[in-house]
């Protein structure tokens, strides 16, 4: 093969990546943007937390009975659930008894694994997951992976002040999120912490 014909093979393979990239993160978006589908009711819902609103959206959930069980996964170690509670203008009382403060998950694939151990321990079967609309393609495909009987439910969060369109969120924060569910798509987050591992371990064997 001569180097001109070796170059343009190069060029052609670099336009082919490219395009998939680019038309990639065109489905992302609009996958990121897809609208909430929630059935009338479900076994459980978890929230992975980190974000503006993806708490209170969750116990709103759990208030209105859409499930039996809550699992905030990856709360810091100083919040408490009445805290979160009145910060969403709910009463505590009534959903202490229904919330899992997952306090282990450190990263979204640890919150897919924290998750899998809690649906397994109350039976879940239908779950609502409750994220940020950014997050949501890069934590369905973790949770998936994690929980392959349950049917997973979406329900994106907006960020506060982003409107409702893809024009306005930064092209930064989509193209970041982009690249990382793309690491996680294709197995690279199995690389995992060893904080979450240790974690997983304990929970098989306990």
């Amino acid at each position: 093969m001569t180097l001109s014909r070796l170059a343009l093979l190069i060029s052609a393979v670099v336009l082919v990546v490219l395009l998939g990239l680019g038309g990639g993160f065109v489905w992302f978006i609009r996958s990121a943007f897809r609208e909430a589908d929630l059935p009338a009711t479900a076994d459980g819902i978890v929230a992975l937390t980190g974000g503006a609103d993806r708490v209170e959206t969750a116990l709103r959930l759990l208030a209105e009975h859409r499930a039996n069980w809550l699992l905030l996964s990856g709360i810091g170690g100083g919040a408490e659930l009445t805290d979160l509670a009145r910060r969403g203008g709910l009463d505590p009382a009534p959903l202490a008894a229904h919330v899992t403060l997952g306090r282990q998950a450190r990263t979204t694939h640890g919150n897919a694994l924290e998750t899998a151990a809690w649906a397994h321990a109350h039976d879940i079967h239908a779950l609502i997951v409750v994220t940020a609309f950014y997050h949501m393609p890069r934590a369905m495909t973790e949770l998936q992976r994690e929980l392959p009987g349950v049917l997973l439910y979406e329900d994106p969060v907006l960020l506060p002040a982003a409107g409702t369109t893809a024009h306005s969120i930064p092209v930064r924060l989509m193209f970041s999120e982009y690249s990382k569910y793309l690491l996680a798509l294709f197995g690279v987050s199995a690389v995992i912490p060893v904080r979450d591992q240790e974690m997983w371990d304990r929970v098989r064997a306990g």
